[in-house]
C-alpha cells in the first residue's frame, strides 16, 4: 500500500497541536490538457479537500492513444496506476486483457461501495456493460457529435442564421451559398470517422460491423461499405472537391478554424463547447447531427466518444476502497452536474441532467441540452448502441487513410470504404485468433 505521511496544524488560543494521520494515495493518468485539463484537477482536488482519507494524484500522459499504450506499458513493469482513461474504442483492448483490470461491479462490490449502475443513461452504460449489464468501467467523459454553426457567417452570407440544418440535403444547399458567397471554409470537421463513418451509421440505424458491431462476438466483419456510408461519403468528397468542405486533419485540427471564425459550419464532440465557449468571437450555436432524408429509420441514436475510467489490476484493498470512493464522487449528481455544464460532454447519469435542467442551466444555454436530446430520444438498437471491436484504434487509422484518399480526389467512395473494409477485417481476424 502507497501512504503519504500529512500534518494538521490544529491552532488553539492558548497552544497549537500536530496530530498526523495516513492517507492513501491512489493514481488516475488521463489524456486531459488545457481546459479540460483543469477541471480534472479541479474535480481531483474538490475531492482530496472533501475528506481526509484518501489522496488522488492525476497525471496527463499524453493524448488517449498515449494514455492507453503509457497505461499497457506500466503494467508490464507492474507500475501501473489505479485508475487508467481509456478511450471508448479502447474498450475491446481493454476487455481482453486478462488479469489486468478489476471490474468497476467487482471493485464496487468488494469495497462494499453504495453503486447503482442504473443510474447512467442506458446510451451511455450499454458502451461499458456487459451483454448481461454487468459495469466493466467507469463512464467519464461521454460525448456525441453535433454541428456547430457559426451565426456571423450565415448572415455575413446573407443566410439566415435560424435556417435548417437537420438534414444533409439542406446542409448541402447552405454550403452552396456560402461558397457563392466567397467563404473559404464552408464546413470543416473533427474525428472524420467517429462523425462521419461511426455515428453516421448509428443515427441512419445501419451496421458498423457484423455481430451487433463486434458486442455479440470476435468473429466481426466491417460492414462501412454500404449504400448509406458510400453516399454521404461520396457526397463529402463531391463538396471537398468544389472547396466547401475543407479537411484539416484526422483529429480536432478543424476546431482551431472554426473558433477563429473561418468556418462557419463545424460537426464535432459535444465536449468542443468548453473551447468554443471560451475562445469564439461570433455568435455560435449548436444544432443536432444531420442525416439523410428518405434514409429509413434515421435519424436514430448517435453514439459516444470519449472515454471511461478503468481499475488496474494489482492493488491493494485500501487502494481499492479509495478508487471506489473517487469514483462514486465523480460519478455524483452535483459533480456530473457541474462537469457537464463546463465542458459539454454528457450528464452521465440521469440525476444530474435532471439537476442540470433544474438549475436553469439549459435555458440560459440554448442548445446545450441538444447532445443529451440526441442520445436518449430513441432506445438504442443493435446498429446504434456503441462498437466494440479490437484493433479499433488502428481500424480507425486505416479509415482516415482511405477517407484522405477520396478528400484528395485519389478514390471514389465506394473503392475507399471497400478498402477499409477489407484492410481493417484482416486486423479483426488478427485479434480475434490472439484472443480465443
Amino acid at each position: 500500500m502507497k501512504h503519504a505521511l500529512s500534518f494538521v496544524a490544529v491552532s488553539a488560543t492558548l497552544a497549537s497541536t500536530t496530530s498526523a494521520f495516513a492517507q492513501t494515495e491512489i493514481e488516475f493518468w488521463h489524456a486531459f490538457t488545457g481546459r479540460l485539463g483543469d477541471l480534472v484537477a479541479e474535480q481531483v482536488e474538490t475531492f482530496n479537500n472533501s475528506q481526509s482519507d484518501y489522496v488522488v494524484t492525476a497525471s496527463h500522459k499524453g493524448n488517449y492513444s498515449e494514455t492507453l499504450n503509457a497505461g499497457i506499458a506500466a503494467f508490464r513493469a507492474g507500475e501501473q496506476p489505479e485508475i487508467l482513461m481509456v478511450f471508448e474504442i479502447g474498450t475491446g483492448t481493454m476487455m481482453a486483457a486478462k488479469g489486468a483490470i478489476v471490474p468497476v461491479y467487482q471493485l464496487m462490490e468488494d469495497a462494499g461501495a453504495d453503486f447503482d449502475p442504473d443510474a447512467f443513461i442506458g446510451s451511455v452504460k450499454g458502451y461499458y456493460t456487459t451483454t448481461d449489464g454487468k459495469m466493466l468501467s467507469m463512464p467519464f467523459n461521454s460525448s456525441t457529435p453535433v454541428l456547430w454553426v457559426n451565426r456571423d457567417a450565415l448572415e455575413a452570407a446573407g443566410i439566415d442564421p435560424d435556417v435548417d440544418l437537420t438534414t444533409w440535403q439542406k446542409v448541402g444547399d447552405v454550403l452552396s451559398q456560402l461558397k457563392a458567397a466567397g467563404s473559404t471554409c464552408p464546413l470543416t470537421t473533427a474525428w472524420q470517422s467517429w462523425v462521419h463513418i461511426e455515428n453516421l451509421s448509428a443515427y441512419h440505424n445501419v451496421p458498423f460491423a457484423t455481430q451487433e458491431n463486434g458486442f455479440a462476438g470476435l468473429d466481426t466483419e466491417l460492414v462501412i461499405n454500404g449504400p448509406v456510408q458510400v453516399q454521404h461519403i461520396q457526397a463529402m468528397g463531391d463538396w471537398a472537391k468544389d472547396g466547401k468542405f475543407i479537411y484539416t486533419g484526422r483529429r480536432n485540427e478543424g476546431g482551431a478554424n472554426f473558433r477563429a471564425g473561418e468556418c462557419a459550419l463545424f460537426t464535432e464532440s459535444s465536449a468542443g463547447y468548453a473551447g468554443i465557449k471560451s475562445e469564439a468571437q461570433f455568435a455560435f450555436d449548436v444544432r443536432p447531427l444531420p442525416y439523410w432524408d428518405g434514409t429509413e429509420g434515421a435519424p436514430q441514436n448517435t453514439i459516444i466518444g470519449g472515454a471511461s475510467l478503468w481499475v488496474m489490476a494489482g492493488h491493494s484493498p485500501e487502494e481499492y476502497e479509495a478508487t471506489a470512493a473517487f469514483l462514486n464522487f465523480l460519478s455524483s449528481p452535483e459533480i456530473q452536474a457541474k462537469w457537464h455544464q463546463d465542458t459539454g460532454y454528457l450528464p452521465i447519469t440521469k440525476a444530474a441532467g435532471e439537476l442540470t435542467r433544474e438549475q436553469g442551466f439549459y435555458d440560459a444555454n440554448p442548445g446545450t441540452d441538444i447532445a443529451v436530446i440526441q442520445m436518449t430520444t430513441k432506445e438504442p438498437t443493435p446498429n446504434s448502441k456503441g462498437i466494440r471491436l479490437g484493433s479499433f484504434d488502428q481500424i480507425r487509422t486505416i479509415i482516415d487513410e482511405e477517407l484522405e484518399g477520396v478528400w484528395a480526389g485519389d478514390k471514389s467512395a465506394q473503392e475507399a470504404l471497400d478498402s477499409a473494409a477489407e484492410r481493417g477485417n484482416v486486423l479483426l481476424r488478427r485479434f480475434e485468433q490472439a484472443n480465443r
